[in-house]
């Protein structure tokens, strides 16, 4: 069975999210060493959450460590055909879509913090989430991703 990170789309985008963190906020997510699909592995095998969604009217996630894939009950496949609205509960999407508006036009949040859902329902709330455009390798935006090392089930 070849694990997410092994597919070189996946790869490719686990590099853009890392480069991506470190344009915006000028510092490395994880350590910057070892070739494309090292970084690939360490960042999916990552002890902290990091997720990502793709553009488009209802953008859909594209990316989840396996900490995010254990977090919210899901299994790679259902992951990446979830559109990135339904990992909050209605009552939330309102604020989290005023947070991506705000990263959208800074480039990145820092100290995000909000309630989301898993695939069976159970509430946690997220601390200390960093939020940031990804860019591609020309600089053109093609997505946002998040990492948290903080949650709290509820």
């Amino acid at each position: 069975m070849i694990l997410p990170y092994e597919q070189p789309k996946v790869a490719g985008h686990s590099v853009l999210i890392l480069n991506s963190y470190r344009h915006w906020l000028s510092e490395d997510l994880l350590l910057n060493q070892g070739s494309d699909s090292e970084r690939a592995r360490i960042l999916f095998e990552a002890p902290f959450v990091v997720v990502s969604h793709g553009t488009g009217k209802d953008p859909v996630l594209n990316y989840g460590n396996q900490m995010a894939l254990t977090l919210w009950e899901m299994t790679w496949d259902s992951f990446i055909h979830t559109p990135s609205r339904l990992t909050a509960e209605i009552i939330n999407r309102a604020e989290r879509s005023k947070m991506l508006n705000l990263v959208n036009e800074q480039g990145y949040s820092k100290n995000y913090r909000g309630t989301r859902v898993t695939s069976s329902g159970k509430q946690f709330q997220i601390e200390q989430a960093v939020v940031w455009n990804i860019l591609d390798a020309k600089g053109i935006y093609c997505g946002q991703a998040a990492a948290f090392h903080k949650w709290v089930h509820l």
